[in-house]
């Protein structure tokens, strides 16, 4: 890369790596085509921009989603067209629904060759709209700016996905204007004053009367210095702090405030909130189900619950919360967070269980370590195992949309080098994206994997049984099932570049976590369990 860069731009493809430069973007995560060429020679001459090749485009969006997580900041991602933009929208779905900050970049064809119907035109604006929180096209090379900063403001402010389309001829056309390198100053956002005290009048009222309350806290409230102020709230008001069955973030372990996860089955779930007179949301919305079930309701919460919006995704959830503890004369003071106190390591068996690799994931997390949970079927036990384990930011599959683990990963590897990814991977959706590994071993990245290889798409087992159906028959269970062959993690892992072995006992799962602890390159654990 040379370390020459020119002083001022001369077509679009410099000025958009300029205004993202400005902008604080800094990484690029990518994997780009013919049409997206000439950026990628801008960006071959400024070596502030990290630019991270992704070898498919959910590898790209997934990890941008990390990354926005983890540095509160948007990276840019950079797709050829309309199909690499399809191949993405799967992570760029659940970013949206996590509210992570993205610049999502699109390349299309030059405009002149659109009305040509060429075989990869496509309505990139149609494809790009239902995961993205604002859309831009740029018209020409002099556009490059103010779209670039509409869609950097609409990506940071929300926050969510913001996708900017750049055409090849307003990418590789020269400039006819002069532009200025002035950053976008950031917003001060909070809940209006009016709203936090109506909510806190109405609080004290249900307090008075004896009303069962619980906070339901979404996005930034679930971690520092929003969390302990939920928290020291919940204690005076003898209410229950919740977060919903999926976050994109949140704060946990010894020296945390305790968050009670609303369970992901449905009845679970509805039982779980069955108790409350009054439901707070702070930063989220009212809590629905997953899907719908036969003879279920879709709203988790019963019709006498009360719904309070004290604050949305896009309000400074800190603000609102302190305002609301001042609201109800709550002194500030010590909240009451838990102890650490990880489980005990397992003993020894012939075979290995979920609950042992998880057990032993909980004993021995680093501090400081970043958990990206996508074991779907062992989220419960891992979440209650780690709860009083050493205090670690943990990151979940927001969407549904599975295959994010491991490009996840990435991200947030990328945006806290210092710090320890675990990725806890069941195995099917682990092959969504496997080529993510291949970016971990290029990129050098301190990540653990740690594959839960029960061989079968075992939530689907779960979902089957939940619709009513206990006896699925042959052509089912060839659908749910991943055996014959049956995939060995461990080659592919070595096959892409990283290093890796398998376990099938708690002793092997015990020496095989201690070398990938130890390890400061990518090291995958293929955990073949009992079933």
């Amino acid at each position: 890369m040379s370390a020459t860069r020119p002083p001022t731009p001369v077509n679009g493809a410099e000025l958009l790596r300029d205004t993202l430069l400005d902008c604080g973007i800094s990484v690029c995560f990518a994997n780009p085509g013919t049409s997206e060429m000439h950026f990628v020679a801008a960006l071959d001459h400024e070596p502030r921009m990290r630019c991270v090749l992704g070898l498919q485009e959910n590898v790209v969006t997934g990890a941008a989603d990390g990354y926005g997580r983890m540095s509160g900041h948007p990276a840019a991602t950079l797709l050829h067209l309309g199909p690499g933009l399809a191949n993405g929208l799967a992570n760029l779905h659940n970013a949206r629904r996590a509210r992570t900050p993205i610049v999502n970049v699109v390349g299309d064809h030059a405009s002149t060759h659109l009305a040509l119907d060429a075989p990869l035109t496509t309505d990139i604006e149609s494809l790009a709209r239902p995961m993205s929180d604002a859309v831009r096209r740029v018209t020409d090379p002099d556009d490059v700016q103010a779209a670039t900063l509409e869609v950097y403001r609409a990506a940071r402010d929300r926050p969510g996905v913001a996708t900017l389309i750049l055409p090849a001829d307003a990418s590789w056309g020269g400039l006819s204007e002069q532009h200025c390198r002035a950053p976008p100053a950031a917003p001060c956002t909070a809940a209006a004053s009016a709203q936090v005290d109506a909510v806190a009048q109405a609080i004290a009222r249900h307090a008075r009367s004896g009303a069962r309350i619980g906070l339901l806290l979404g996005g930034k409230a679930l971690r520092r210095p929003a969390l302990p102020v939920a928290g020291r709230i919940a204690e005076a008001l003898g209410a229950r702090l919740l977060c919903e069955p999926l976050s994109g973030r949140l704060e946990r372990g010894a020296g945390t405030v305790a968050v009670e996860k609303i369970p992901y089955p449905i009845v679970k779930a509805i039982e779980c909130l069955a108790t409350l007179d009054v439901l707070v949301l702070v930063g989220c919305k009212a809590p629905v189900g997953f899907f719908a079930y036969p003879g279920l309701p879709g709203k988790l919460c019963g019709d006498s619950c009360e719904i309070l919006t004290l604050s949305a995704a896009a309000d400074d959830a800190a603000i609102a919360l302190a305002h609301l503890q001042n609201g109800l004369g709550i002194r500030p003071g010590p909240v009451r967070c838990i102890a650490f106190a990880p489980p005990a390591a397992p003993v020894d068996g012939a075979t290995l269980t979920p609950q042992d690799v998880c057990q032993r994931i909980a004993a021995g997390l680093p501090e400081g370590a970043i958990l990206c949970d996508e074991s779907l079927t062992s989220m419960a036990v891992l979440y209650a195992k780690t709860r009083a384990a050493a205090a670690h930011d943990y990151l979940q599959n927001t969407g549904g949309a599975i295959g994010i683990g491991p490009p996840l990963a990435i991200g947030a590897a990328l945006a806290c080098p210092d710090r320890k990814v675990v990725n806890v991977q069941a195995d099917g959706s682990a092959m969504y994206t496997i080529q993510a590994l291949w970016t971990q071993a290029r990129e050098r990245l301190n990540i653990l994997t740690i594959i839960l290889s029960n061989r079968s798409y075992a939530i689907l087992h779960h979902e089957m049984r939940g619709v009513g159906i206990d006896s699925p028959g042959e052509n089912s269970r060839r659908m749910l099932d991943l055996v014959d062959p049956a995939l060995d993690f461990a080659q592919i892992a070595r096959g892409l570049g990283v290093e890796a072995v398998s376990a099938r006992t708690p002793r092997e799962f015990a020496a095989a976590y201690a070398r990938g602890l130890a390890a400061s390159a990518p090291f995958l654990i293929d955990a073949v369990l009992c079933t």
